[in-house]
């Protein structure tokens, strides 16, 4: 009697190709900036409320920890960004190819990795 019951796949051990990756890394990437859109509103709605609350929130952003988050926020939007556009251009069937993807699934990573690196050099201190 065989029956066919669901398989556990552990994804670090899976040997995925880099396309596999950024189409996972897309979803997550998503994720993450749909939870902090709330935290977004909130810095929002208490730098507006006075000019105390916006020097300390502008401090905040200053802080070694800001700036990393700042950097790491703005490359996730541009990772996210760039693999929808790939991700619609697939659905397009253009770039299906084996080669194809791989070379736009490194294009992605590097321009959101170089996106990261120009925010990190152009922001002050």
């Amino acid at each position: 009697m065989s029956t066919k019951r669901p398989v556990y796949l552990d994804l670090l051990r899976l040997h995925l190709p880099l396309p596999g990756w950024v189409s996972i890394l897309h979803r997550l990437s998503g994720l993450l900036l749909f939870a902090l859109l709330p935290l977004g509103v909130w810095g929002l709605t208490v730098s507006l409320h006075s000019e105390h609350a916006f020097d300390a929130l502008a401090a905040l952003a200053a802080s070694p920890r800001g700036r990393l988050a700042m950097i790491g926020v703005f490359a996730g939007f541009v990772f996210h960004l760039l693999a929808g556009l790939r991700h619609l251009a697939m659905d397009a069937h253009r770039g299906l190819e084996r080669q194809a993807a791989q070379r736009s699934a490194q294009a992605v990573v590097a321009a959101s990795l170089v996106a990261a690196l120009l925010l990190a050099l152009w922001l002050p201190g």
